[in-house]
């Protein structure tokens, strides 16, 4: 690896760093807020997906439908990072990374998960009560589109869903890290939009974006299960926690600080970051 290669890795750790020390020290309320936002915001993927659906009917064949389908689940993640929202599986990874490198705590970390994933959880079930009411008043999306996509993420085992969710939050971390490469908004945007259509593609269940899905299925009468709901929500999400926390959070990380490099060299501090810029 050139010094070249090496600095620019390493700045993109620093950037992780002072990212999620920012959002380590933000306020409760303003993470409430933020995290609420990106509840709403997120829904409009899954929403579009289902309005794709709708329209797709006897036009496109199965592969053309599914391109459709991912690009679309793309747009809710594009507006939330790009917009600067807080979403749950962006901190798996981002929040993770200060705290391995002594500069957060376990209890700041517990804050901000908690905080944020309750928040998403809550915009996203208020956006999928809106989407299915407005959807079908407009005739926009059928009941059956909104079933249909829930249906086909609660249709496998715990364990399928776990591992799947794993590769889902894998791909999240990942998304943090290009992210934090990218020197523009466009590069930025191309890189979520990569990473979101990866998973739309591959169905793998994203916990808050696929609880938007199931729960939009849960809401159509005679729909799905609160329990098929809650088997989904749980393990997508300890899949999410371990793809981001581990398979890139960790391997990044000790590939920035691995033998011969200075802990101290990476430090960094968050005083005049964007803080007061996300209130």
């Amino acid at each position: 690896m050139t010094p070249e290669s090496t600095s620019s890795y390493r700045e993109i750790l620093r950037r992780e760093i002072e990212e999620g020390l920012s959002e380590l020290n933000r306020p409760t309320s303003g993470l409430l807020l933020s995290g609420l936002s990106a509840g709403l915001d997120i829904g409009f993927g899954p929403f579009l997906m289902a309005v794709v659906l709708t329209m797709s009917q006897g036009v496109f064949s199965e592969p053309v439908t599914g391109i459709l389908l991912a690009n679309a689940y793309a747009v809710g993640f594009i507006f939330v990072v790009v917009g600067r929202s807080e979403l749950f599986t962006e901190h798996t990874t981002l929040a993770v990374v200060p705290v391995l490198n002594g500069q957060g705590s376990l209890t700041d970390l517990a804050r901000l998960w908690g905080v944020i994933y309750v928040a998403n959880l809550v915009g996203g079930a208020i956006f999928a009560g809106l989407a299915v009411h407005i959807g079908v008043e407009l005739g926009t999306a059928h009941r059956a589109a909104f079933l249909e996509l829930g249906r086909k993420l609660v249709a496998y085992p715990w364990s399928v869903t776990l591992l799947a969710g794993i590769l889902a939050g894998w791909l999240m971390g990942l998304m943090t890290w290009l992210v934090a490469a990218g020197q523009n908004t466009i590069s930025q945007a191309v890189f979520v939009w990569i990473v979101a259509v990866a998973i739309g593609l591959s169905h793998l269940p994203h916990s808050i974006a696929g609880s938007i899905e199931v729960l939009m299925g849960v809401f159509v009468e005679d729909g799905i299960a609160i329990s098929e709901f809650l088997t989904f929500l749980v393990w997508s999400t300890i899949g999410n926690v371990i793809g981001g926390t581990i398979f890139v959070g960790l391997l990044k990380y000790g590939h920035g600080v691995r033998p011969g490099t200075a802990k101290k060299d990476i430090n960094v501090s968050v005083e005049g970051t964007h803080n007061e810029q996300q209130m």
